[in-house]
């Protein structure tokens, strides 16, 4: 057992005035993170780069008593270590700590009080530089007897930063012009937060097609102001789809986006033929789903519009999946066609559909991606499954779009990832002659801003087509 499999203290009789030990650490920002959900100190000097931008420092700093904490970590594990009992501290703090900076704590014994085994010590934490960022003293009453115990394990900490997530799907869409967004029938609390949370963002120009009485009363109610904004009046949820969508065909808007209506009677305009926004491609939905335990985005279709698609829309779900991907700047994305297991069997549809997808592929059927399948779930996402099954391909354990059998699958897969892993979901409706945004009544006011913000982005890339 080496020395760093176990704690050993030092007694009050082993330490003699001179010794020191010390420590060294590098700051993170999830140190940061961490600290502030501990404490409960939310300082935007710690936590809100913008305004840390505004202060002295210019820059997000560590709180003070992080490197106090680091005072404490080696008075408790290592000098004199377990069996101390803190009893007085004293701290002077003379330069802020950054994100990047080294600290370097030592500690040395000044003073040692026999008639209660008592004794100070100097504390001394420095950067980098070697400049001086915290000193003070520190009084304890130290160990009488020997302590060697094994060092415990500690759990691995994930921090789910929702908010970080959302800023980083929005700025995709950063420095882009505003797209006319014609949003349906808005007319509860949570489609029209959505609307001025995604025209806060610079995202769209919206324009609310819906009962005007009853939108402009649902805004008066949460406090929304609606100046400026653009009401084209409907009697109903289904006189406002057809409004809308005439609106796309007019070229007075470049999205859609759902509001509180259902989505049959939304999606039966956008498919109706000759008034309607069908192309020559299969309609589909996407979730573009940011997970934090994944390295990269997952793309999951179809979990919204086709319910037991058949192999050639199958192909179309694909399709619309890897040129939503090239728009979200995955050059070559690789899809993993799932199914209950890895290898083809004729008694299940989906193993049978998901070889022959790759084989459209193949024949350039398919293409701008790299697909295999049939693939389990985990084998797709999971390079250790992939592996252990024996699995040699370029898109198990890497996958960026999940391509599902169905919409139950889908959909509970989707849910799954949101509920009980903390994803960030955005979905959009692909596949018609501009995106649409397709919300869940339960989908907060950011998941539909978030939604919004890559219907920018497929704007812009069709613009760009156009010229």
């Amino acid at each position: 057992m080496t020395r760093a499999d176990y704690i050993e203290n030092r007694t009050y009789d082993e330490i003699q005035v001179g010794d020191s030990a010390s420590l060294t650490r590098t700051l993170k920002p999830e140190d940061i993170q961490l600290f502030a959900v501990m404490s409960g100190d939310v300082n935007p000097a710690h936590v809100d780069p913008e305004y840390a931008k505004s202060t002295m420092f210019h820059e997000v700093i560590a709180h003070g008593m992080w490197g106090g904490a680091l005072i404490s970590t080696v008075l408790g594990t290592q000098f004199p270590g377990p069996g101390t009992i803190y009893v007085d501290q004293t701290l002077h703090f003379s330069r802020p700590v950054g994100v990047g900076d080294t600290i370097t704590v030592t500690l040395t014994a000044t003073r040692k009080f026999d008639h209660n085994r008592h004794i100070v010590f100097d504390c001394v934490c420095t950067n980098q530089d070697g400049q001086k960022v915290i000193r003070g003293t520190a009084e304890v009453l130290a160990p009488t007897e020997k302590i060697k115990r094994t060092r415990i394990e500690l759990p691995g900490v994930t921090i789910f930063d929702r908010t970080a997530r959302y800023q980083s799907l929005l700025a995709r869409a950063k420095g882009m012009e505003s797209i006319p967004m014609a949003v349906v029938h808005p007319c509860d609390a949570e489609s029209l937060a959505g609307v001025m949370t995604a025209l806060r963002a610079d995202l769209i120009v919206p324009i609310l097609v819906g009962p005007a009485a009853k939108i402009r009363s649902v805004a008066e109610e949460q406090g929304f102001d609606l100046a400026g904004i653009e009401i084209v009046d409907a009697p109903h949820s289904h006189a406002a789809a057809a409004q809308a969508v005439a609106l796309v065909r007019a070229g007075r808007a470049e999205a859609l986006m759902k509001g509180s209506l259902h989505t049959d009677e939304l999606m039966a305009e956008v498919v109706a033929a000759g008034s309607g926004l069908r192309t020559e491609r299969r309609i589909s939905h996407v979730f573009l789903a940011d997970v934090q335990t994944y390295p990269r985005p997952l793309l999951i279709t179809d979990a919204a519009i086709n319910i037991d698609p058949s192999l050639a829309e199958k192909a179309d779900i694909v399709q619309n999946a890897i040129d939503l991907a090239h728009v979200l700047g995955i050059a070559e994305p690789k899809v993993a066609i799932l199914a209950a297991v890895e290898t083809v069997n004729p008694a299940m549809r989906a193993t049978i559909d998901a070889a022959a997808l790759c084989k459209m592929a193949d024949r350039r059927q398919i293409t701008g991606g790299v697909l295999d399948g049939p693939l389990a779930f985990d084998n797709a996402v999971s390079l250790v499954a992939a592996k252990t099954k024996g699995i040699l391909s370029a898109v198990a354990g890497r996958a960026d779009i999940l391509v599902v059998p169905d919409l139950e699958s889908g959909n509970m897969l989707a849910k799954q990832l949101e509920y009980l892993a903390g994803a960030l979901l955005a979905g959009l409706v692909v596949g018609a002659s501009v995106p649409i945004v397709l919300t869940s009544r339960a989908d907060s006011a950011e998941s539909r801003a978030a939604s919004c913000a890559i219907a920018v982005l497929m704007a812009h890339a069709k613009r760009k087509r156009a010229d």
